[in-house]
């Protein structure tokens, strides 16, 4: 199976297909990308195999997750993440949704669930400390995500972006961007597709090591991530 595929059906193909663009930052980001991937797999791989070997043995299920998400152009990949959550995750949510209208109010709006019935106990742990998204770097290497850049979305949430869709469209999703050191789940998704846009339209080099830079205190205070 191919690691990225056209939408069949998408509403953006045809404005993708006709003006299909180069990622925002060009060679001097993808280098950096493969520069800073490679050299992030070799330092935490002592962390990668203890995580790999906890979820392994957190209950039934596969060690990674992949999800799949919009990237540049529109193309679909799988988003790869340690698996956080229980093998019939699907039919928990939709139960949990289906009985909590509240919950199902939060769904609605963020896409996201405070407390989150799907979640395993080690996955919780993963989620609060970001551990969880650590595969990412094989995306990264890949080509289908950046190091910095919008978090990749799943299509029916790229009709929330309406016409500043196109921005998210012209770059790879990262790892980490304006979005996790801003706040990430404590700030709507409004702001979240403001921080897109603007990171988009203003993309340098510069900029991208310190989002990087501020990520790490983000993640040491677990700042808006359940």
């Amino acid at each position: 199976m191919k690691s990225a595929t056209r939408s069949a059906g998408s509403p953006y193909l045809a404005t993708t297909e006709a003006a299909l663009t180069f990622p925002t930052g060009g060679f001097a980001k993808r280098g950096f990308d493969i520069t800073a991937a490679a050299c992030a797999l070799v330092i935490f791989s002592p962390i990668f195999l203890m995580i790999m070997a906890l979820v392994k043995f957190s209950g039934k299920g596969a060690i990674f997750y992949g999800h799949r998400r919009i990237g540049h152009n529109g193309r679909q990949f799988h988003c790869l993440k340690f698996r956080t959550m229980v093998a019939n995750g699907d039919e928990v949510l939709r139960d949990h949704l289906r009985n909590n209208p509240s919950a199902a109010e939060e769904w609605r709006a963020t896409r996201k669930l405070r407390d989150d019935p799907r979640v395993t106990t080690v996955g919780t742990v993963l989620r609060k400390l970001s551990l969880d998204e650590l595969p990412q770097l094989i995306n990264i290497l890949r080509g289908d995500m950046s190091v910095v850049g919008p978090r990749p979305v799943v299509e029916e949430e790229l009709s929330l972006y309406d016409t500043q869709a196109v921005f998210y469209l012209r770059t790879r999703p990262g790892l980490t961007g304006l979005w996790q050191i801003s706040g990430r789940n404590d700030v709507s998704y409004e702001s979240r597709i403001a921080f897109d846009t603007h990171y988009v339209q203003n993309w340098s080099l510069v900029q991208d090591v310190l989002i990087i830079a501020k990520t790490i205190p983000a993640v040491c205070f677990s700042r808006g991530s359940y």
